[in-house]
């Protein structure tokens, strides 16, 4: 029997290397931040390889691929033909949930390849060591095959994080979205990240206010996620949102570089060194803030994105116990 891994998670590295499967085939892409790639971008990941395309924008570039192993320029449905189980192992973060949902979306217009799809929930908080040997533990619990009513969510899911403002999937809580176990929590952890009606600010904004009473560096804002409670961003889009609430107009928070302004956004280890360094405090308008006696977005301006929505200060789309329009 012919195996392959699809799998959205940071441990594609390991699998490639635990014999559990001929090919892992890892998908990369960061929904949550930033604005989505187009639909054509995304519809010539999955397609045949074509000369116009850069580095790691085919499906095959993320690959590491066996000796002797034919077929890496075919579209990833021509790939898969040939396996006789494809499985797909995703995390329950937003990030790989996101992936699972684009990536059976996509799926679900392959009918030859969907009656072989498996879903395997992945530990988030695995950790690996160099001996450690993944093929003899059970870092995953099995779910099941992947039926009709779970293409037909993720189609829904996808369409709904894609729409240009975040009502559909506050909607999509309303339905049943067992069959993908993870989906909800991951919405709901992704919805808490709008700003909030009362201060302006997401959940893991607010989070880093409540944390600088007790700290006044960026490690244990960054690492400590477990202390920090979300788990949406990694810690290049952590340092983002740090930077928007401390060099703002108004910032809520002080002491961090201000060379953080100047230096490229592809710099990682100069920004890294800068945060490193850093002593921060929260401003009094920032104790306020945290107080929810101030709007943070009254006073700084706000150009983000949320999936398909485009969060400014006149569309400030609002997630506290309701969703409020802008």
């Amino acid at each position: 029997m012919k195996r392959l891994i699809l799998t959205g998670w940071g441990g594609g590295s390991e699998l490639a290397r635990s014999g559990l499967a001929e090919i892992v085939i890892p998908f990369h892409f960061q929904f949550a931040w930033g604005p989505l790639p187009s639909p054509e971008k995304l519809s010539a990941y999955f397609a045949a390889y074509t000369a116009d395309l850069g580095p790691a924008e085919h499906w095959s570039d993320w690959v590491r691929w066996p000796r002797g192993t034919k077929g890496r320029k075919l579209s990833l449905a021509e790939f898969c033909e040939p396996y006789d189980e494809i499985e797909l192992w995703f995390a329950a973060t937003a990030r790989d949930q996101l992936q699972l949902v684009w990536l059976l979306d996509h799926l679900s217009g392959c009918p030859a390849l969907a009656q072989k799809l498996t879903l395997r929930l992945l530990d988030s908080d695995l950790r690996f060591s160099p001996d450690y040997d993944f093929a003899k533990s059970e870092p995953h619990i099995p779910v099941g095959d992947v039926r009709a009513e779970d293409f037909e969510t993720a189609k829904l899911a996808w369409s709904a994080y894609r729409a240009p403002t975040p009502e559909p999937c506050t909607k999509l809580l309303h339905r049943d979205l067992s069959g993908l176990l993870m989906l909800r929590p991951a919405l709901l952890e992704l919805l808490a990240e709008l700003p909030s009606p009362l201060t302006g600010l997401g959940a893991t904004e607010m989070r880093f206010l409540e944390m600088l009473d007790w700290y006044v560096n960026t490690n244990p804002l960054f690492h400590l996620s477990s202390l920090r409670g979300t788990y949406v961003w990694g810690e290049v889009e952590l340092g983002y949102l740090l930077e928007g609430l401390a060099l703002g107009p108004k910032p809520a928070v002080a002491g961090l570089g201000d060379e953080l302004r100047t230096i490229d956004l592809q710099n990682l280890r100069a920004r890294h060194e800068v945060y490193l360094r850093s002593r921060l405090s929260l401003t009094e308008f920032g104790k306020a803030v945290l107080a929810h006696q101030e709007d943070f977005s009254r006073y700084n301006p706000s150009d983000r994105w949320w999936g398909g929505t485009h969060l400014t200060n006149n569309r400030l789309w609002r997630y506290g116990a309701v969703l409020t329009k802008p």
